[in-house]
C-alpha cells in the first residue's frame, strides 16, 4: 500500500478513536454511493453526523481541512441523502471535518463541527 494510503488509514483509526472517546457512536465506516464515499458515520445526542477525515504529514500546501472542495462536498451531501433514505431515518445530520497533522512521531486532531458551514 502506498505510503500516503497508511497515513490515511491512520487518520481514519485516529478518528475514530478520538470519537469514541468523545461520546459518539460509530455507525459505519467508509459508506460508498456511487462515486461519493463517506469516511465515518457517527451519532450523538439524537444527531447523525457524516464525518470526513483529512490527514497530511504537513501543512506545506494548506491545512488538511483545506483539501475538502465543493465537488467533495457535493458528493458527500448526495451520500448522505441517500443513507438517510435507504435507514428510512428521520435525524437532524450534520457534516463534520476531523483534520489529522502528523508531526512527526505526534499526531495531533482538529475537529470542525458544521464544517460544511463555512464553504
Amino acid at each position: 500500500m502506498a505510503q500516503h494510503n497508511d497515513l490515511g488509514k491512520k487518520g481514519e483509526e485516529l478518528a475514530i478513536t478520538y470519537l469514541q472517546d468523545n461520546g459518539y457512536a460509530i455507525i459505519e465506516k467508509n459508506y460508498r454511493f456511487k462515486k461519493a464515499e463517506v469516511d465515518i458515520i457517527a451519532q450523538k445526542e439524537g444527531v447523525l453526523v457524516a464525518i470526513e477525515v483529512k490527514t497530511r504529514s504537513s501543512t506545506y500546501f494548506g491545512n488538511p481541512q483545506d483539501f475538502v472542495h465543493p465537488k467533495k462536498i457535493k458528493l458527500l451531501v448526495m451520500a448522505i441523502d441517500n443513507y438517510v433514505i435507504e435507514k428510512d431515518l428521520d435525524i437532524e445530520v450534520r457534516f463534520d471535518i476531523i483534520a489529522v497533522l502528523k508531526n512527526k512521531d505526534t499526531y495531533n486532531i482538529h475537529h470542525i463541527e458544521d464544517a460544511f458551514l463555512y464553504f
